[in-house]
């Protein structure tokens, strides 16, 4: 080995690469104590409420987790209901901006799915009370009258229309923007490599985009559902103001009661608790904590399993 080859010359590093690199590690690093932060306040208010008496609960609730399941329910069968109507939807017009519509229709297309993502959730639940409920109840009294002997069609029907179904509707809507615009940057990050070949080998439009665009989208389009999951799970004011809560685990879809979610039990029940009814709320938050963790999580493993392409152009 001569001594050219054995020597180790390190390039200096500028002042500005020190502040960036440094900046870089302490925001990554607060990012983790914040976390960590909230999960140890939650965990330490909540301890209360694992043991709290069955006098601390409202109606026949007998421990925490009684109190607690059919709000967990709720909470996933709202955010799983909004997530099955607006993927469909969101992945439509994602590909019609990106491959179908033409260039000044697709800004504009653009450009109003990035404004319907800035709208107050407040704003959605006003328009569910006020727009949505009283025109989809006539359907519900028609779905009742047809589909009635289905379980999840049952009656008998809400008579104003706020129901878990048209919380879900409300929920699909807000979630569709950011699906929306997280698959539109993907669809158009598809390797133009792949688009030609397969363009080339004779494949129509259509048949490009199942064998190239979405099998390369796939990672993003999960990415861009569980954002939206994310957000359906731990919306509040939307569905405390068109829903009609109820304490128990109803699966029925346009009845007038309904399981409630987590977020929208805290909002409605936090202003009046004091002592341990506090201690109670915040251990639901730690529990809507946990859910939302394991959710992406479990998108990260998907993700991580669906490695096919490179993305090279």
């Amino acid at each position: 080995m001569t001594a050219a080859a054995a020597t180790t010359i390190k390039a200096r590093q500028r002042p500005g690469d020190r502040i960036f690199s440094s900046a870089t590690v302490i925001a990554g690093s607060l990012i983790l104590a914040v976390l960590a932060a909230v999960a140890i306040f939650l965990l330490v208010e909540s301890l209360p409420a694992f043991v709290a008496a069955p006098s601390d609960f409202s109606g026949d609730v007998t421990n925490f987790w009684s109190y607690v399941g059919p709000l967990v329910f709720g909470t996933i069968y709202s955010a799983i209901l909004a997530l099955l109507m607006a993927v469909p939807v969101a992945i439509g017009i994602a590909l019609f901006i990106s491959h179908f519509a033409p260039r000044k229709l697709a800004q504009g297309l653009g450009y109003l799915v990035d404004l319907l993502a800035a709208v107050p959730s407040v704003v959605f639940g006003l328009w569910g009370i006020g727009v949505l409920a009283p025109l989809v109840q006539p359907f519900y009294s028609n779905l009742v009258d047809w589909f009635g002997w289905f379980t999840l069609l049952e009656g008998p029907v809400s008579g104003t229309g706020r129901t878990i179904f048209t919380v879900a509707i409300v929920l699909a809507v807000m979630i569709l923007p950011i699906i929306t615009a997280i698959c539109r940057e993907i669809f158009l990050q598809t390797p133009l490599l792949h688009q030609e070949a397969a363009l080339a080998l004779g494949a129509t439009r259509w048949e490009m985009i199942k064998m190239a665009v979405l099998p390369f989208g796939l990672p993003g389009i999960i990415s861009a559902s569980m954002l939206g999951l994310g957000r359906a799970l731990g919306e509040t004011m939307a569905v405390a103001m068109v829903l009609s809560p109820s304490p128990q685990v109803i699966f029925q879809l346009i009845t007038s009661q309904n399981s409630t979610t987590i977020a929208a039990n805290i909002a409605l029940n936090f202003p009046e608790s004091h002592g341990v009814g506090v201690n109670i709320l915040l251990a639901t938050g730690l529990v809507l904590f946990v859910v939302t963790l394991l959710v992406n999580m479990l998108a990260r493993v998907i993700i991580n399993s669906r490695k096919a392409f490179s993305g090279a152009n």
